[in-house]
């Protein structure tokens, strides 16, 4: 399961990078948001998928989950929202700002 998620992850980074070095702001932004997620799958094959028991105190078990690798992937996700959200918001504003049409605008180029 580990090999097939990190196979995964790697296709996501390719895709991501594929976007990322297009021209089309849109493009620009959706590559990003998924290379967020490709770092997501990663940072959870890296922790491992095992299976256990909560770590309560007083209680001794023979295997446990670590919480750690869940808590940096949400945290993660939290931080990859919010800078996909700030990308958003920047392009709409350079949409609304600039006389430059909208199809124009995500080529890189200006309207004629």
């Amino acid at each position: 399961m580990e090999i097939l998620i990190t196979i995964l992850s790697g296709v996501l980074v390719t895709v991501a990078t594929y976007l990322i070095l297009s021209k089309d702001l849109l493009r620009v932004i959706l590559g990003s948001a998924i290379l967020s997620h490709a770092v997501h799958l990663l940072l959870m094959v890296m922790g491992g998928l095992k299976k256990g028991t909560v770590p309560l105190l007083g209680e001794k078990p023979n295997t446990y989950t670590d919480a750690i690798p869940q808590a940096l992937i949400l945290t993660a996700i939290v931080i990859s929202f919010a800078v996909t959200a700030v990308f958003l918001v920047m392009a709409y504003r350079m949409y609304q700002e600039t006389s430059v049409g909208r199809q124009a605008l995500l080529r890189g180029t200006k309207d004629e």
